[in-house]
């Protein structure tokens, strides 16, 4: 009886086909080569802007009243970028016009209710979450779950969701946020669900579902799973830690209970 040969271990090159990470880049004396410096830097220039970049809201809410969806404005506390990004709990509380303007609205309940925060990355918002929307929403109606509301936030971290949903009585509430830049994804969305939103929980509480962009989750993929989440969480009337995904599409890393790639 012959024993069969061990297979070979993947080469550089394959583990390069595999990820976007920088694997093997080799070395001129001591240092990198330079196309490969010069790809970095170009790579961290890009997730530096991703960061500065403005929030097209006006664009957002242009793009969703093409779907036939009203949409409200609000903001954070935070009064410009640089608060935003100095103070995190800024971000995370409504000003008070916006308080009193949700609340002036006469929302009291809703089954499901839709956030779209410009996060840590305005341009994965800008690009992506209209487009998620489109998808998502005609499996939000198959299981006849309406998007009582829609709300694009300014200035947003994803616990802003929190005090919105509370305001709105919304039973499940479907956090749209531009996650943190990495140096090969700078315009990566994510979709934060919580059940019965309300100012105190943490991300234990919260299903994630990562990296939702055109080298990631697709939006048919990243749809499929958010109305599953949805679903499955106001039936069993949970989110986060107590729910799994079991959704059966795409790639398990991409959804995660508790899981925080923005900076909440």
């Amino acid at each position: 009886m012959t024993t069969p040969p061990a297979p070979s271990s993947p080469s550089l090159p394959d583990l390069r086909e595999l990820t976007p990470a920088r694997v093997g880049l080799g070395r001129s004396g001591a240092s990198l080569p330079t196309e490969a410096l010069l790809s970095f830097t170009l790579d961290h220039a890009r997730a530096r802007d991703a960061v500065h970049a403005a929030f097209d809201a006006s664009g957002i809410t242009a793009g969703l009243a093409g779907l036939g969806i009203t949409t409200h404005q609000v903001s954070s506390q935070a009064p410009g970028r640089r608060d935003y990004l100095r103070r995190p709990d800024l971000g995370r509380m409504l000003d008070s016009v916006s308080r009193r303007s949700l609340e002036g609205l006469g929302i009291t309940a809703c089954s499901c209710a839709v956030v779209v925060g410009d996060g840590l990355s305005p341009t994965a918002v800008n690009v992506h979450a209209v487009e998620l929307i489109r998808h998502l929403v005609p499996h939000l109606a198959a299981d006849s779950i309406d998007t009582g509301a829609v709300v694009v936030a300014s200035g947003a971290r994803v616990a802003l969701g929190d005090e919105i949903g509370a305001i709105i009585g919304a039973r499940m509430l479907v956090m749209l946020i531009g996650e943190r830049p990495g140096l090969s994804a700078p315009d990566s969305l994510g979709a934060y669900l919580t059940f019965a939103p309300r100012i105190g929980l943490t991300d234990a509480d919260r299903n994630c579902i990562s990296n939702i962009h055109r080298a990631g989750l697709s939006y048919p993929e990243a749809a499929v799973r958010i109305a599953w989440l949805v679903r499955e969480g106001l039936a069993r009337q949970i989110t986060g830690v107590a729910l799994k995904d079991e959704s059966g599409g795409g790639s398990s890393r991409n959804a995660l209970p508790g899981c925080d790639k923005s900076d909440t």
